[in-house]
């Protein structure tokens, strides 16, 4: 089932996740209906709290697609050893490494780029659908998705994380005029939930 996104400045957005404690049929459930809504929204990634549901829960498919922008080859060793889609809950990043930027979007946020600082690599423990624990080990723009969407759980946008100017002028255009209409994209020019396709992948990056 298709889920409605919430759109900001919905006060949702801004709810804090708790933790899933119980896993079951309804976490299943609302994993394969998380997933249909990304993909229905060309997104790469959404997370629990975007569409009114206050579970440290995300899903994330950022593969390269058939006749997308960008191929396997685009992929970081650490990306192609990954299964995708990924249903990710109760994550918790355990390390870090490095520095890098991207142009982020966002499906809570529609029509509107701009460029994110975050880690270049992580490591990760969370929870499967089963409740099974596991650890992830990655880089590249799975390690962007990841973080773009942990924030949600946390009731922060990729807004608040760039300068002060230019998040007050999106949220005015926002509260003035609402989204701009929303224009088709080629299947990898996502929103982060999503960077652009276009890697930027030697801007700023560094490792620590």
């Amino acid at each position: 089932m298709v889920l409605e996104i919430l759109k900001y400045p919905d006060p949702r957005l801004r709810e804090k996740s708790q933790t899933v404690t119980e896993f079951g049929p309804d976490v299943e459930k609302f994993a394969k209906d998380l997933i249909e809504t990304m993909y229905a929204e060309s997104g790469i990634g959404l997370a629990a709290p975007q569409v009114g549901k206050l579970w440290n829960m995300l899903v994330i498919d950022c593969r390269p697609k058939e006749n997308g922008r960008y191929s396997i080859e685009d992929m970081t060793e650490l990306e192609q050893e990954i299964d995708q889609p990924l249903v990710i809950i109760n994550p918790k990043i355990v390390a870090h490494k490095g520095k890098t930027t991207f142009d982020e979007g966002c499906l809570s946020v529609p029509s509107f780029f701009e460029t994110v600082e975050r880690h270049d690599y992580i490591e990760l423990e969370y929870q499967d659908v089963k409740g099974n624990k596991k650890i992830l080990k990655t880089d590249g723009l799975l390690a962007i998705v990841i973080q773009h969407e942990m924030d949600h759980l946390d009731g922060t946008l990729f807004i608040d994380r760039i300068s002060f100017v230019k998040s007050n002028k999106i949220k005015n255009q926002i509260k003035k005029g609402g989204y701009p209409e929303k224009k088709r994209r080629e299947a990898e020019l996502v929103e982060v939930d999503a960077p652009k396709a276009e890697k930027k992948a030697d801007k700023k990056r560094s490792r620590e």
